[in-house]
């Protein structure tokens, strides 16, 4: 599907058509939309979030949907992006080719700045995207082609926009991918072949190579499976005299079934979607080298599967870790964190990190936190916090710091070791207070988006599965750290 910007919206050659109204209809009765009798009966009123559909004849039928765009007051462009997602589902599911997208009256409540343009740019593409790559009967998408009609609409808007939207549709796919089909190797393959054609450095690193770096904690992870590890080193050197490099650090569980902690059944169905951070992560830096952003990223994930031979790790053990602190494992289901310490360790260690964000689908505590609209986050520098926080608002995200009080941080401590990888209530807190006794004194963020990275069913530009949560806030992060 391609998106086409117009100087005039010609409908001639739509079989398809999405008019933005605001909720004061007093406009021209474009189109020959019935607006002031749908009015009159209450079947449509133009409020922020309504979207209505019919059919017009204009010598050939015309599927058509209505989107409110409200007032100056009520106008929200999270919900005008939803609407937009709902009405192309729609279409698409009516069998579209070609659709043409009035945005001129949002005008009329709020300007279409570049911010905005680029939200809805990329919402037309992520509103596309569909997983049934194994499905036999499945049939292709038969739209064709949005064309956009407004004016002040940005040819390098659009470029970004749909960059942007293709980022996280990538991110989505990874997610979704089944497991038996993803794993570590493949994931390192998939990762290489999207990303070494865009001029980034990418190192693949197998097991023996990530023993000699002493990463034990995310071995201790990886060994019982058959399916061994890769350490996926990603590297965008967009800014070589600069000293600054910010880390990106994915949690890459292809497959978790808790280990000897063993998860329920109904909990493991959708474990293909622990590498969530990985797929962020792995989208992001593609988009970083497509807009040549002129900073200093390295993208890491740390593969594997958590999953049960006879060599697994077991609650009791004491491992040890690429940073040297000894780990006493509670649960072998906590087993995200130990991947991801080892991961932060080699950034700051081996790639001069001097800013990192983890992202990972880690605490299922993270749901009862904020639910699945927002994500919590742990960090140990407030400015750098700042900074992540205005790239995930400016990509329509959310994240909420959480506080960190002496009484959590001692929770993460144990009697027979360094550190317990299962510090109790409120886990989602100490564990990212875990991961950041790895961090030091690097700027540092962790976001746990654990229930932002899936949706059970379809809402807005979203199908079910993954959602590409991180993906365009991080891109947006290298964009900041650029300046």
């Amino acid at each position: 599907m391609k998106i086409q910007l117009r100087e005039n919206l010609n409908i001639e050659n739509a079989d398809g058509m999405i008019v933005c109204i605001p909720s004061n209809m007093d406009v021209d009765q474009a189109y020959g939309l019935p607006l002031e009798q749908m009015k009159q009966k209450e079947t449509f009123e133009g409020k922020i979030g309504e979207v209505q559909f019919l059919t017009l004849l204009h010598e050939e039928l015309i599927e058509v949907a209505l989107v409110g765009l409200g007032d100056g007051e009520t106008f929200c462009e999270t919900k005008l992006i939803k609407s937009l997602g709902e009405a192309i589902k729609a279409l698409k599911k009516k069998k579209v080719k070609h659709i043409s997208l009035d945005l001129e009256m949002i005008n009329r409540v709020a300007p279409i700045d570049k911010k905005l343009q680029k939200m809805i740019f990329s919402a037309l593409i992520m509103s596309d995207y569909e997983f049934n790559d194994y499905k036999t009967d499945s049939k292709p998408s038969t739209l064709e082609e949005i064309s956009v009609y407004g004016n002040d609409l940005d040819e390098t808007c659009l470029n970004e926009g749909v960059i942007l939207g293709e980022t996280n549709v990538f991110s989505r796919h990874l997610t979704n991918m089944p497991a038996n089909i993803m794993t570590p190797d493949q994931l390192a393959r998939l990762a290489k072949d999207y990303v070494s054609p865009l001029g980034i450095e990418i190192e693949i690193k197998n097991e023996d190579e990530i023993e000699a770096l002493g990463m034990h904690a995310y071995l201790a992870v990886a060994k019982a499976s058959a399916n061994p590890p890769r350490l996926i080193v990603m590297r965008h050197m967009g800014a070589p005299e600069s000293d600054k490099r910010l880390v990106l650090v994915g949690k890459g569980l292809t497959y978790d079934s808790g280990g000897l902690s063993i998860k329920p059944t109904a909990s493991m169905v959708t474990m293909k979607d622990d590498m969530g951070g990985a797929s962020a992560v792995i989208a992001a830096m593609g988009a970083i080298a497509k807009l040549d952003i002129k900073a200093n990223v390295i993208g890491i994930v740390a593969a594997c599967e958590n999953m049960i031979s006879g060599l697994s790790y077991k609650p009791g053990d004491i491992i040890s870790s690429m940073g040297g602190k000894s780990i006493y494992i509670g649960n072998t289901d906590a087993e995200g964190r130990l991947t991801l310490i080892d991961a932060v360790t080699y950034g700051i260690r081996e790639e001069k990190a001097t800013h990192v964000v983890d992202i990972a689908t880690l605490t299922g505590a993270a749901i009862h936190c904020l639910g699945s609209e927002a994500a919590p986050v742990v960090t140990n520098n407030d400015d750098f916090y700042h900074v992540v926080e205005k790239a995930f608002k400016k990509a329509d995200e959310k994240i909420w710091k959480m506080p960190i009080f002496d009484e959590y941080k001692e929770l993460v401590k144990h009697d027979q070791a360094d550190l317990t990888n299962t510090a109790g209530s409120p886990g989602t807190i100490t564990a990212g207070i875990f991961i950041g006794e790895f961090a030091k004194d690097v700027p540092w963020v962790h976001i746990d988006i654990a229930g932002t990275a899936f949706r059970e069913k379809a809402s807005g530009v979203y199908s079910k599965g993954g959602t590409g949560s991180g993906a365009i806030p991080l891109v947006y992060l290298a964009k900041k750290m650029s300046k």
